[in-house]
């Protein structure tokens, strides 16, 4: 039976990642990037899928786990009534395309038994399995060849390669996996305890540079960390999550590809690598984005692959039964073809909130600029798909028009001493989607804004209409939406994204909790003075983390269980986000207003 979505940690090398649950199986890994297809696919199937479990033959094992502080370096404890062993799991830095699993007793001695599932293409191709020495063996599938170097003999049985031993009290077992091209040599083997060393330095290296916090300086450290795994470090970009296909309702149709890398992610996770002085990486994601966007202005997209690719063709995997039943297994992402006025806002948001920190102002930007600004004049006033990406009929979504003027105003503020005209011009048509936005977004009837012009339904998204600086947070339209938000979207203490009951997205309804809506209420709390009520919601939402300090991209406030891809990057910036306004004890919150 697949695990609790919580039950999982990550590995990751910033080029590929890998779920690991809590009973020592590793279910799912691509080699050898995030998006290629997974080798280890039983996080969306069944161990026949591909999988790599090591653990205590005795069933009644107490388990415990950690992260080596600072690092992403995985330890599992088994506490038996014979011994106690660790599982040290990473994925190796200076190997980009390899796991590593050492097995190291600490006393009297313990059991255990590997199961070793090695398949491709998102477990559908069962590879052909060699022995090339008594410890080492090769699995060939076509272009793919996985190498698995053991500490201990191999046997194979029914498509599953297996092994059993016993760890006695100093000892280590070294088992390395490697992902490498079937036409080529097999590549040398390397030093498991080496590697261990070398990654446990770059983790640290990187990690120990990040600001204390107050008391939640780990929690936002394990969230930087996290963001970290999961960039694509060749190209900068980042994945928002490293899974597809984890339900956001169980049973569900809802199941998506998170593999990609979204522009709306890009000026939450500017902003949180800048507030944590982290400005290397803000550089590398900045230089995705805009080799990303560039081109013609009408063909961008709301997201990218790894290096900026644009194809991203969606398709189903039948062969797997999906997470718990959650069918279909999606790979791809339609979505990528959608019109969603926001991501210009984003974009623009995105460099100047580079310029605000202190990145030097990049020479592509003027060019982006003057190109996608016109074209979003032409179009803004034309209905899309909005945040939420809803595969039914384009409205006119309040959200959306906000964003527009987010990417005029911040055009303009980039425009400043530079072109005087540009930026009354842009200061201009802000103005005018300003008004259009206070006449038809804000219901007069009701009392306050609503998701789409004419409609009487409120979204999670009016949040950002004081977080973008749009108005002010006590503006008391702004104040009464906060109240019919909170009145009719909250669950359990959480947010929900809109009202699923009045919304037609295509798809059918109930889901889970945002987890990243409840993450801008806590910031609308700051803003407003509500101190106590922020902490109290921050607070409930660091709870939800696992014990290792993950969070998917919902959360289940019935079944009391996270939904969704896993770990999800927007939770994570809204961990960082969050935490950071409300250390800055009766400061202003760090929000994305810029406006004078």
């Amino acid at each position: 039976m697949t695990a609790l979505i919580e039950d999982y940690a990550v590995l990751g090398n910033c080029r590929t990642a890998a779920l690991v649950d809590k009973n020592g199986s590793l279910d799912w890994l691509c080699f050898p990037r995030f998006d290629a297809p997974a080798c280890f696919a039983a996080l969306l199937g069944d161990s026949d899928n591909g999988r790599w479990r090591i653990g205590p033959v005795s069933p009644d094992a107490k388990v415990t786990r950690r992260y080596r502080d600072g690092t992403m370096i995985l330890e599992t404890t088994f506490e038996t009534d014979t011994g106690t062993a660790v599982l040290i799991d990473c994925m190796p830095i200076d190997q980009p395309a390899s796991v590593l699993r050492i097995v190291h007793g600490l006393h009297g001695e313990v059991d255990f038994e590997m199961d070793l599932v090695m398949r491709f293409d998102y477990g559908s191709s069962v590879p052909w399995v060699e022995k090339i020495s008594p410890l080492t063996l090769t699995a060939v599938a076509g272009p793919e060849m996985l190498v698995m170097r053991s500490a201990t003999a191999l046997q194979a049985r029914d498509h599953h390669t297996g092994s059993r031993f016993v760890v006695k009290a100093g000892e280590r077992k070294v088992f390395r996996l490697s992902h490498q091209s079937s036409n080529t040599p097999v590549q040398a083997g390397f030093d498991g305890e080496q590697a261990l060393e070398s990654t446990e330095r770059y983790w640290l290296a990187f990690s120990d540079r990040c600001p204390p916090v107050g008391r939640w300086s780990e929690l936002v450290k394990r969230s930087l960390i996290t963001l970290k795994a999961m960039t694509y470090e060749p190209t900068g970009g980042m994945v928002a999550a490293i899974t597809t296909s984890l339900p956001e309702r169980l049973g569900g149709e809802r199941n998506w590809d998170y593999r990609y890398c979204w522009l709306r992610d890009a000026t939450m996770t500017l902003l949180a690598f800048m507030n944590l002085g982290y400005y290397e990486e803000a550089s590398a994601w900045r230089e995705w984005l805009l080799r990303s966007v560039a081109g013609n202005p009408e063909q961008m997209q709301i997201m990218y692959g790894l290096g900026g690719e644009r194809r991203l063709p969606e398709s189903t995997l039948p062969w797997l039964r999906g997470y718990e039943g959650s069918t279909p297994v999606r790979i791809g992402n339609a979505a990528a073809t959608q019109t969603q006025l926001d991501v210009y806002g984003e974009v623009a948001d995105a460099m100047s909130q580079a310029l605000r920190n202190g990145l030097p102002r990049h020479p592509r930007s003027t060019s982006v600029s003057r190109l996608i600004m016109p074209f979003l004049e032409k179009i803004w006033q034309q209905p899309d798909e909005g945040i939420w990406e809803i595969r039914s009929e384009p409205r006119h979504f309040t959200h959306s028009k906000v964003m527009a003027w987010v990417a005029f105003d911040r055009a303009a503020n980039v425009a400043e001493g530079i072109d005087p005209p540009l930026q009354a011009h842009y200061r201009a048509v802000a103005e005018q989607i300003h008004r259009e936005v206070c006449e038809k977004g804000f219901n007069a009837e009701l009392g306050y804004f609503v998701q789409s012009f004419g409609a009487e339904d409120v979204d999670a998204s009016l949040l950002q209409i004081a977080l973008t600086g749009f108005l002010p947070a006590d503006d008391p339209r702004f104040v009464a939406t906060v109240a019919a938000i909170e009145k009719r979207l909250l669950r359990d203490g959480l947010l929900l994204r809109y009202e699923s009951h009045e919304v037609d997205d295509g798809l059918t309804p109930g889901e889970g909790t945002f987890l990243v809506c409840s993450f801008w209420l806590a910031d609308v709390y700051v803003l407003l003075g509500r101190d106590d009520d922020a902490e109290a919601l921050f607070e409930r939402l660091a709870g939800l983390c696992n014990d290792v300090g993950l969070l998917a991209e919902q959360y289940d406030h019935l079944g009391k269980r996270m939904l969704g891809n896993f770990p999800q990057a927007f939770s994570h910036i809204g961990i960082i986000n969050t935490a950071l306004n409300l250390h800055r004890a009766h400061a202003p919150a760090q929000t994305r207003a810029q406006s004078a």
